[in-house]
């Protein structure tokens, strides 16, 4: 899954690709380094991110969903928490809506997708994007999280949204810390078992890949995002050879790699 970030604030790419021409042609580049899916973003979900409301949302993504939508041949998911953005992406060509709240923020949202059969991304996010890294809690990371998901996917399902077009997302970097975001990883089998649906996983150029990065190989500090690439590719592998079916990625081209070289590895393995 590629990335289309469409925002000023976004804490990797935040105002590069603001202009729907520029957002456009990023997407066809990310779909000839090898995206198979590309996500499209109006509104930041960083730590302390400000909101964004429904019309400007719209007026960012909407231009870009419709030509990537006839340009790019690859699906396209619009990343929103909002049933009136959603409902708007969905008319000019999405078909999957990846919610960061899984249907908590604005509960239409699961209605808005059923109604356009679209698919539906439910995420893990404690608490919402200003705050979910003020103080993150958790008794056990993995079981609480996978019991949320599976609450929510039930929800989506209530709504009408087809078991075949449920996916979920643990959310890594939204109301965790290091420690959550390593024991989801390490133990995604486990939660690939609970939720019972394909799980995504996002990882690419996270905070928390620079706080691990600290002083290795010459890093003098934390790396800012840029130069996370490494370690984001590092998690991606891990996570499709750990359950994950779909990650999502900045620098597409070296993960489409990985994964053709990890598609190799298993053929030769059956």
């Amino acid at each position: 899954m590629g990335i289309v970030n469409v925002t000023p604030d976004s804490f990797s790419d935040g105002g590069r690709f603001l202009a729907p021409e520029a957002a456009t042609e990023h997407g066809l580049a990310l779909v000839a380094a090898g995206a198979d899916l590309l996500d499209v973003g109006g509104e930041s979900t960083r730590p302390g991110a400000e909101p964004v409301d429904a019309t400007e949302e719209i007026r960012r993504v909407g231009p870009v969903v419709e030509l990537l939508a006839a340009q790019a041949g690859v699906p396209i998911s619009i990343d929103t928490t909002k049933a009136e953005v959603a409902a708007a992406a969905l008319a000019a060509g999405a078909t999957i809506v990846n919610d960061v709240s899984a249907g908590r923020f604005d509960p239409a949202i699961l209605d808005v997708t059923s109604a356009g059969g679209a698919g539906y991304v439910a995420m893990h996010l404690q608490g919402e994007p200003r705050t979910m890294q003020d103080a993150p809690s958790y008794g056990d990371v993995v079981v609480d999280v996978g019991d949320l998901l599976a609450e929510r996917l039930d929800a989506a399902r209530g709504a009408g949204i087809a078991d075949a077009a449920l996916c979920a997302d643990p959310g890594i970097g939204f109301g965790k810390t290091l420690d959550h975001n390593l024991a989801l990883l390490a133990r995604l089998p486990e939660l690939v078992a609970r939720v019972g649906v394909p799980v995504l996983v996002g990882t690419s150029r996270k905070r928390f890949l620079g706080a691990i990065l600290r002083g290795v190989a010459g890093e003098t500090g934390e790396p800012p995002p840029e130069r996370r690439d490494e370690a984001s590719l590092a998690t991606a592998v891990w996570a499709l050879d750990h359950g994950a079916s779909i990650v999502r990625a900045h620098d597409v081209r070296p993960v489409a790699r990985a994964i053709a070289l990890l598609e190799a590895i298993r053929g030769a393995a059956a």
